[in-house]
């Protein structure tokens, strides 16, 4: 099998510091590449607006999550209350919503907050046990320490092995490698 056959997950360039990371992370995305993904040392916060990394499916599970809480916290209450164990004490009424208020709440940050967990871990693809990128030598060997990476997926509508490697040696990559799968 020669090189140009090989299978190939992506391409990863090096950049030498955050603001050359920054600025090649906004002309890829600038470019049309979509399957792309930064890796530093520290959190880069310019680097989600740069690529485009607005996942709204979290807060939107969270929400469900806290409304599924809040009317099973609600619907419990009411079943106890009025069902399963009508008790009038002091001559109130046996839907009596505000004493269903405590449980209520702590039902919909119970379901909210499991729900954030279990979604957050699954949208991360979490656990993951092996990624491709930790194949490259050189990210291995300085991703948490003081490297800035930028990574390109084969599987990018626009990816070319030998157009995206000269576009990413254009931006002034340090060095440019090949993702094996």
């Amino acid at each position: 099998m020669d090189a140009q056959q090989k299978p190939l997950y992506g391409l990863m360039a090096e950049f030498n510091d955050v603001t050359s990371l920054v600025n090649a992370a906004k002309r890829t995305h600038a470019e049309g590449y979509r399957r792309i993904d930064a890796f530093t040392p520290f959190p880069v916060h310019e680097l989600f607006d740069a690529i485009d990394a607005h996942d709204r499916r979290l807060p939107l599970a969270v929400l469900l999550g806290g409304i599924t809480g809040c009317l099973a916290g609600f619907g419990l209450c009411y079943w106890v209350s009025v069902i399963a164990y009508p008790l009038n004490i002091g001559g109130r009424p046996l839907n009596s919503w505000p004493s269903f208020i405590p449980v209520t709440f702590e039902v919909t940050i119970l379901l909210a907050s499991f729900t954030a967990v279990l979604a957050m871990l699954g949208l991360n693809g979490l656990p993951m046990p092996y990624h491709p990128v930790f194949n490259v030598k050189r990210f291995a060997e300085h991703a948490s320490l003081d490297g800035f990476f930028l990574a390109i997926e084969a599987e990018d509508s626009k990816f070319d092995r030998d157009k995206t490697r000269a576009f990413l040696q254009g931006l002034g990559a340090r060095e440019v490698n090949d993702i094996e799968p």
